[in-house]
């Protein structure tokens, strides 16, 4: 796998992954079980600096 996830990107991604996760896992917003996959697919890609979907686009934000 090529990192294709930038540094500012990465950072966005955990973020908003962390966020999205615990207010799924809190019960603050709904569908609860919708915002908990988008945030671990948010920090999946975070940590693994890879994003499938960049790679179909051919989109590369790693400098």
């Amino acid at each position: 796998m090529e990192k294709n996830v930038g540094s500012m990107d990465r950072n966005i991604r955990l973020g908003a992954g962390a966020v999205l996760l615990l207010l799924s896992l809190l019960g603050v917003i709904h569908p609860r079980w919708l915002f908990l996959i988008i945030g671990v697919v948010l920090l999946a890609t975070g940590f693994l600096n890879f994003c499938p979907a960049y790679k179909l686009i051919g989109t590369n934000t790693n400098k």
